[in-house]
């Protein structure tokens, strides 16, 4: 399959990896194939060791409409229950989706160029920064269709939003507008150009100590799970073993010479 054909494009600028999700006539809905190229795409960020950033957007109008229903079996039927469970692609599919997003090895920037719903709306928090255009928006649309947010929804929304704004959101399944999402703090930023300024931030990353800010990532992800002693404990553990690392050497001498440092991602 070539990168056109592909349900993912990937490109890369410098030391950035540009994934775009590639349904535009279906608003980028997740089919399974679609899933199983974003793993491919995340599986060559994770290969190379120049990619020092990421950023993902979606092609045409749409970052991503969710889960693409037309791959469900509705057919009539006494079996319909089974044949139209949600269980097993979200297994299979979307939290395989989710687990790489927030683990994988380098900063990852999310472009929301137009708009991001149920499934969708949890793969843009997924990643550590979300930048969104103008006309962008979140959506929940789980409760419409009788079901309870999923890929990671339930968890990253109150984390991003807060309790009685995740509730709200989630119950009513209302569009929330990119400038109320940035209020929110959905999201980092409302810019006129989503994908050029993503691409900015991820060129200014892909140039900062890789392993320190992907540690960061992942404190600032599980310190509402940990008690203040615990997080302590975890700060000095990671701390310790960023002491170990090309860049904290590279950052502190040139500090010390007063000069700007050259970091590797080492």
């Amino acid at each position: 399959m070539t990168n056109a054909e592909s349900c993912v494009l990937y490109e890369t600028d410098g030391a950035v990896a540009i994934l775009t999700l590639n349904r535009p006539q279906a608003l980028n809905s997740f089919t399974r194939q679609m899933h199983r190229d974003l793993w491919a795409a995340l599986d060559r960020v994770e290969a190379d060791k120049n990619i020092r950033a990421l950023v993902l957007t979606g092609a045409g109008r749409g970052f991503c409409a969710g889960a693409d229903l037309s791959e469900f079996d509705f057919r009539e039927g006494a079996d319909i229950m089974h044949r139209a469970d949600p269980g097993p692609v979200i297994q299979e599919a979307f939290n395989p989706t989710t687990r790489r997003l927030v683990n994988v090895r380098v900063p990852t920037i999310c472009a929301v160029n137009g708009v991001a719903a149920g499934a969708g709306a949890s793969v843009a928090m997924a990643c550590d920064i979300a930048i969104a255009a103008p006309g962008a928006s979140f959506i929940q649309a789980f409760s419409k269709i009788g079901l309870v947010p999923d890929s990671g929804g339930t968890w990253l929304l109150p984390q991003r939003v807060g309790l009685a704004r995740a509730m709200a959101l989630a119950f009513t399944g209302d569009k929330l507008p990119a400038a109320d999402a940035k209020a929110m703090g959905m999201i980092w930023d409302v810019q006129e150009d989503a994908v050029a300024a993503a691409k900015a931030m991820a060129q200014r990353l892909a140039a900062m100590p890789t392993k320190a800010l992907v540690a960061t990532r992942h404190l600032l992800r599980n310190a509402h799970t940990h008690s203040l002693d615990e997080q302590l404990d975890a700060e000095r553990d990671i701390q310790s073993r960023m002491g170990f690392t090309h860049d904290y050497i590279e950052g502190v001498t040139a500090f010390l010479q007063k000069r700007t440092p050259e970091f590797k991602g080492e």
